[in-house]
């Protein structure tokens, strides 16, 4: 039986990509489940068998991991907007991005989170600054016919407030049981997004 002194040591038997795809996942779980004070590089190469030095390989730091986590989350969540608008008709666009923006939050919400949180910042990492401008962009777009003036900036950060509220009041379990009449959070937020501009006794 091997002692602590001939235990063979990890190795880095993944392949070049495949580690740090391997790297983001297992961090996604531990964000999932512990929190984002929970990560360490080293307890993750523990985790995935492979030399404490082999994360480095990837992410210089703690926060290069982080940062890297929150870029593939705004990076989903743009793609979730464009495939729920593609599969929308037109009426519904902006109602359908709202939902898929929603929906993205009640499922991964520790990603969400760690995206709009100080403990990554796009002006450090600037991938990360990138994916969090291409989302607003595309959702700026959508609300104003691909002007790019002070107005239509104005105009997509009020449709991104109205929903980002929505899903950080589900996410947080903000809104008290009265309001929420029993109905499950999507269902809850579908309410709501149609409520949004319907005049008094509309439909």
């Amino acid at each position: 039986m091997p002692t602590s002194r001939t235990r063979p040591k990890p190795v880095d038997r993944y392949h070049h990509g495949d580690l740090r795809a391997a790297l983001l996942r297992e961090a996604g779980h531990v964000l999932a489940t512990a929190g984002p004070e929970a990560l360490s590089l080293r307890e993750l190469a523990r985790a995935l068998g492979v030399s404490h030095n082999a994360p480095y390989k990837h992410f210089a730091t703690r926060d290069a991991l982080l940062a890297a986590l929150a870029t593939e989350g705004f990076r989903e969540l743009t793609a979730d907007g464009h495939e729920a608008a593609a599969n929308a008709p037109p009426d519904e666009v902006m109602r359908a991005r709202a939902m898929a923006y929603i929906r993205f939050a009640l499922r991964r919400p520790a990603v969400f989170k760690l995206m709009f949180s100080r403990d990554v910042s796009g002006r450090a990492h600037a991938e990360l600054g990138g994916a969090a401008r291409a989302g607003f962009f595309a959702l700026r777009h959508a609300v104003a016919s691909g002007a790019t003036d002070r107005t239509a900036n104005d105009a997509a950060l009020a449709a991104w407030a109205f929903v980002h509220g929505i899903a950080h009041l589900l996410i947080d379990k903000q809104i008290p049981e009265v309001l929420g009449a029993g109905r499950p959070p999507e269902e809850l937020a579908r309410d709501m997004v149609r409520a949004f501009g319907r005049p008094r006794g509309g439909s």
